[in-house]
């Protein structure tokens, strides 16, 4: 019989993952499309100790069919999927991987940023429907905003927003103000950050970067009240969670030019409902939650997720463990 850890893996990884994996766990891999379905997500895992996950939610319901569980990992910055008490009332220990998804987020952020001001997708279309023609619209019907010396307010300067408001000031020569729960005098002197209030980033802003996680403190922290603080000309750039935002309140803004514009990673439901009002606006760009989507970062993140699962069933110091700070106090 062996002695290995008995670890769930809830999608399929790269071999040399799976590889590592093996080495110091038993694994079963789920080997199907997508992510291991919920239902029987929760027969198969009362023999596993370890989970690998992406974006389930671990709750009592989960946990309840999981007498052996000890960790939980997950290949995600975000943790809105873990329900911390019922983790904390069994436990069970739950990693991240934060760190290594920075600097592609924060370079996803900055093409919300350039498209939604230079109106890259718009103009795009008009191109490709044949809209392109001499002399016949007027000189500015396609006119965007300068991005280079505006104003950017980052709304959460974690580890990412110091990464955009790094390529704001030194690549674009933005002014910055920001705004956290507790001053960043590191960033301040680096970038020439400068700290604000909630309402007073919204109102100097032509630029608006949401980075908060999603807590419950967090949920529609953006509100009707803070748009209508925003100038007419201002963008709004949500790369966190789409449920920190009231999204319709965003839309009603951007509908009646209370706002200029929008760029979107994040929705309140995804994926996005194809009758979301959103997608029939030409003043915002939307994609499909792709902050940290590229081939090298999501490697890292899955071999980061591996690492910290066998650190924590191992004990092995050896091994980064992320572990949440919300469960270790």
């Amino acid at each position: 019989m062996s002695s290995k850890p008995k670890v769930l893996i809830n999608r399929k990884l790269p071999e040399a993952i799976i590889s590592y994996l093996n080495e110091h766990c038993e694994c079963t891999v789920w080997d199907g499309e997508g992510l291991l379905p919920r239902p029987q997500l929760l027969e198969m895992i009362k023999d596993y100790e370890g989970l690998f996950v992406n974006n389930e939610q671990i709750n009592a319901e989960l946990l309840e069919r999981a007498p052996k569980l000890r960790v939980v990992s997950s290949s995600s910055v975000g943790y809105n999927h873990f329900h911390i008490e019922d983790m904390k009332a069994r436990g069970v220990i739950g990693t991240h991987t934060p760190y290594v998804l920075d600097d592609t987020v924060a370079d996803l952020v900055f093409s919300l940023i350039l498209s939604s001001a230079r109106r890259v997708a718009e103009l795009d279309a008009q191109v490709k429907q044949g809209n392109w023609k001499r002399g016949a619209r007027k000189e500015d019907e396609w006119f965007g905003m300068d991005v280079h010396h505006a104003t950017i307010g980052i709304i959460g300067m974690g580890r990412i927003g110091e990464a955009i408001a790094k390529r704001a000031v030194h690549g674009f020569d933005m002014n910055l103000v920001y705004n956290n729960r507790s001053r960043k005098p590191e960033a301040e002197e680096r970038y020439g950050a400068q700290f604000r209030s909630l309402e007073d980033v919204l109102k100097e802003s032509d630029f608006v970067v949401l980075m908060t996680p999603l807590t419950p403190e967090t949920e529609h922290y953006i509100r009707k009240e803070h748009f209508e603080m925003m100038k007419p000309t201002a963008f709004f750039i949500n790369a966190s969670r789409g449920q920190t935002v009231d999204e319709q309140a965003m839309i009603e803004a951007l509908q009646n030019g209370t706002i200029r514009g929008a760029g979107l990673d994040v929705f309140d439901q995804e994926p996005v409902s194809p009758d979301n009002p959103l997608l029939k606006l030409s003043n915002v760009v939307t994609l499909p939650h792709i902050g940290s989507a590229t081939t090298k970062t999501r490697y890292d993140m899955a071999m980061l997720a591996a690492q910290n699962l066998v650190g924590a069933l191992t004990g092995d110091k050896a091994y980064v463990v992320q572990e949440l700070k919300e469960l270790v106090k």
